[in-house]
C-alpha cells in the first residue's frame, strides 16, 4: 500500500483530520512527509493501527486505555478488555430486564379486563412480577442519562437530551486582535503564536473577561483538504497589536451555541441539523471561514494567563453557528 495523505485517510474512514492529528498529540499515531508535498501522509503500518483504534473507539474504551491496549502488555490489554466485557454484561443483563417489565406491562395493558381509573392507573407497575424485576435494577444518581453515558456511539445520545443543551447567544461587538495561518497543523501554529501574545501582553490583568475564537479560513479544499486556521481574542480597544496579529473589528451576532469537549467537532453536524429542523430560527452563513461559524475555546485566556495550556481548564468549547428568525 502506498502512502495516503491526510484527506484520503480521512475520507476513508470518515475521521476528520483534525482527529487524526489529535491522535499524533496524543502518540497513538505517526505520519510521514510526502516528497513535495507539504502535508502529512500515513503508511501502511499507520493506517493498520488507525483501523484498530477506530475499532476499539466502537467498542466504548477510552484512548487512554487503548493506547496501553497496542503499545502495552498482553496482561494489561487483557485486563481491559475483561474490564470492558464486565461492564457491557451488566449493561446488558440491566437492558434486558428493562426489557422484561415493559413486556409484562404491554400485556397488562394490552388485557381485555377494564384499566382501572386514571388515579388507580400507577397500581399496574406494582404486580408481583414487575415488582420483582424492578428490585433488580439499580437505582442510579443519574439514571435518566444512563443511556447517554453508556451508548457504543455519541452520536446515539438522545435526541430531545441533546437539543436541550443547545442555548441562544447574542454575542456583543468586539475589538479583537487576530492571527491568521494556512499549511499544515494550522490550528496548532496559530494557537501558538496567539498564546505567547496573550501571555506577553498580559491580556488577562487587561481584560479578565476576554474570550478566544477560532474558525477555518480558508475552509478545506475539497482535493487534499489543505486549510487554514484563524484566532481571534477579544481585547481593550485602545490596545496595541504587534505584528504578525492584526487588530479587527467583530460585530456581533445571533448564534446558536453548543458545548462540546475537545476535540468533539464531529458535533458540527448536529448543529447544523438542529438549525435546520428548527421552526424559529434558520441559518445565516457569511462570506467568511466556516460561513461564519465561530469555536470558542471557553476560559481559555485566564488559562494561559495561569499556565494550564493543555486545551484550558476543562478543555470545553462552545460551537457557535450564526442564525436569524425565519421570515
Amino acid at each position: 500500500m502506498s502512502q495516503l495523505t491526510i484527506r484520503e485517510v480521512s475520507t476513508r474512514f470518515q475521521i476528520s483530520a483534525r482527529m487524526l492529528r489529535y491522535y499524533e498529540k496524543m502518540g497513538m499515531l505517526t505520519s510521514t512527509r510526502k516528497p513535495d508535498y507539504a502535508y502529512r501522509a500515513y503508511e501502511e503500518s499507520a493506517i493498520l493501527r488507525l483501523q484498530q483504534i477506530i475499532i476499539l473507539r466502537k467498542l466504548q474504551i477510552p484512548l487512554k486505555k487503548i493506547r496501553i491496549i497496542l503499545d502495552g502488555t498482553k496482561e494489561d490489554a487483557l485486563q481491559i478488555v475483561r474490564e470492558q466485557l464486565q461492564a457491557m454484561e451488566g449493561y446488558t443483563a440491566s437492558l434486558q430486564t428493562k426489557k422484561q417489565i415493559l413486556e409484562k406491562l404491554a400485556l397488562l395493558l394490552e388485557n381485555d379486563t377494564p384499566l382501572p381509573e386514571p388515579a388507580q392507573q400507577q397500581s399496574l407497575l406494582l404486580t408481583p412480577a414487575i415488582l420483582s424485576l424492578a428490585d433488580l435494577l439499580p437505582l442510579e444518581k443519574h439514571q435518566l442519562k444512563e443511556e447517554q453515558l453508556m451508548s457504543a456511539q455519541k452520536e446515539q445520545k438522545d435526541l430531545v437530551e441533546k437539543d436541550s443543551c443547545v442555548r441562544l447567544v447574542q454575542l456583543p461587538p468586539y475589538t479583537v486582535a487576530a492571527y491568521q495561518f494556512e499549511g499544515d497543523e494550522p490550528e496548532e501554529q496559530a494557537s501558538k503564536v496567539m498564546n505567547e501574545f496573550i501571555c506577553s501582553s498580559r491580556l488577562y490583568e487587561h481584560k479578565p473577561d476576554a474570550r478566544l475564537f477560532g474558525f477555518n479560513n480558508p475552509d478545506p479544499r475539497p482535493d487534499d483538504g489543505a486549510h487554514g486556521y484563524e484566532y481571534w481574542v477579544t481585547i481593550p480597544e485602545a490596545m496595541e497589536v504587534p505584528a504578525p496579529l492584526v487588530k479587527k473589528q467583530f460585530s456581533g451576532g445571533l448564534y446558536a451555541a453548543y458545548p462540546i469537549s475537545f476535540p468533539d467537532f464531529h458535533e458540527w453536524k448536529f448543529l447544523t441539523e438542529w438549525v435546520a429542523r428548527n421552526e424559529q430560527y434558520q441559518e445565516n452563513y457569511q462570506d467568511t471561514g466556516m460561513g461564519g461559524c465561530l469555536e470558542e475555546h471557553l476560559n481559555w485566556v485566564y488559562a494561559i494567563h495561569t499556565g494550564q495550556t493543555e486545551n484550558g481548564i476543562t478543555g470545553k468549547l462552545d460551537l457557535l453557528l450564526p442564525i436569524q428568525p425565519r421570515s
